[in-house]
């Protein structure tokens, strides 16, 4: 099957207008950072920072109409809300992030009379020979972030991608154990460490410093410079990709890397119950709030399927991290089962995307890595395009 061009995507979007002027979204030159990969295709639609939510119809427009075109098996369309804003609007946003925030606001005469103040954030510093860095995060523990990270690294890898992975979470580091990786990295000059290697990727973390059952009694800014040396200090070499395996919750490690670290973005990864989505909402407003574009949620231990029967209980219930990505206008990035061979391969360190890559399961996480790769390629295009560009007349 021919992949799909440019020029044919443009054409079907050249079909999508406007309400307001009734012009089309081509012509507006609100069309930007259009990336196909096979049969999945990816875009940037530029919007005004106040017009987010009203703009959600334009975007599921654009959505349908590519998806309409042969060849095309997924579209992922994402607003960027980086255009000059007009007086007395919100300040636009810093970077390319795929919707606004839809954090509760102050009410009242005060909150009506100036726009939201949002905090300043310098500039963060480049990791040389990394093309992006995506945070994978929860906003509390339990609900196999570690497992999705892992897996989603071992995804990009195999689709050609050279992949790294950060262990973050330096209370828990689980990374060591779901790679099957021990002993201690080396070092070439004594100054930066190598990455232990697994599956393709490389991979840093705190549990291949200090024994496993020896407890990291650490304040915050101990786990910070921690984390700064184990992102600037490592020979990660050029990398395509870094997944950052983030601790959960919205504490002094997850301020760091969004603060200190150039994000491309974040996955959130929840499990469906109404308990564990509150905390989500946290984690995913806490990127929004320090510019790091959240490219969706993913929804693990989704539905159960008896090995014997096959009949299926949805343990945890099902589709509340859909609803929620639906309410926050973010993506959906898919769901990944609760089943006993995800688990029993990630405990004996043979993640099930490499160990039984012809499963159901392995094709799910397959999936996550290709719309996760679709919006990476979609925010450094759109980054790109917005760069100044110095003309010499």
């Amino acid at each position: 099957m021919t992949e799909v061009g440019e020029a044919e995507i443009r054409q079907a979007l050249s079909g999508v207008r406007v309400p307001e002027s009734g012009q089309d979204v081509v012509s507006l030159g609100l069309i930007s950072g259009i990336v196909v990969r096979g049969a999945n295709v990816g875009f940037a639609i530029e919007i005004e920072p106040a017009e987010a939510q009203a703009r959600e119809p334009l975007r599921r427009a654009c959505e349908a109409a590519v998806l309409a075109l042969p060849g095309v098996a997924s579209v992922t369309a994402v607003l960027t809300a980086d255009r000059a804003a007009p007086a007395g609007s919100a300040a636009p946003r810093a970077s390319a992030a795929p919707k606004a925030s839809t954090a509760p606001r102050a009410s009242g005469p005060a909150a009506a009379s100036a726009p939201p103040r949002r905090p300043h954030l310098g500039p963060r510093p480049d990791v040389p020979g990394i093309r992006a860095i995506v945070a994978v995060a929860s906003g509390k523990g339990g609900v196999g972030k570690s497992t999705t990270a892992v897996n989603l690294a071992v995804g990009l890898a195999q689709r050609g991608l050279k992949t790294g992975l950060l262990d973050a979470d330096i209370y828990g580091p689980s990374v060591p154990r779901l790679l099957g990786l021990s002993g201690k990295p080396t070092t070439k000059d004594g100054k930066r460490l190598d990455p232990m290697r697994a599956f393709g990727i490389a991979c840093m973390s705190m549990g291949f410093l200090v024994p496993e059952d020896t407890p990291m009694i650490w304040r915050g800014p101990m786990v910070m410079s921690a984390l700064e040396q184990m992102l600037r200090d490592v020979e990660w070499g050029e990398l395509d990709v870094l997944i950052v395996d983030m601790p959960p919750g919205t504490g002094d490690a997850q301020l760091t890397m969004a603060q200190r670290t150039p994000l491309t973005g974040a996955v959130i990864v929840s499990t469906p119950q109404d308990i564990a989505l509150l905390d989500a909402r946290k984690g995913l407003n806490m990127f929004r709030k320090v510019d790091v574009p959240v490219f969706g949620i993913v929804e693990n231990m989704s539905y159960f399927v008896c090995p014997n029967c096959n009949h299926r209980t949805d343990i945890f219930s099902h589709g509340g991290a859909e609803r929620t990505a639906r309410e926050l206008e973010c993506d959906f990035l898919g769901e990944i089962p609760l089943d006993i061979a995800i688990r029993e391969t990630s405990d004996d360190g043979r993640p099930i995307v490499a160990s039984q890559p012809s499963s159901s399961h392995a094709a799910a996480y397959r999936m996550l890595a290709e719309r996760v790769a679709v919006h990476i390629e979609t925010a450094l295009v759109a980054q790109a395009d917005r760069a100044p560009r110095i003309v010499i007349q």
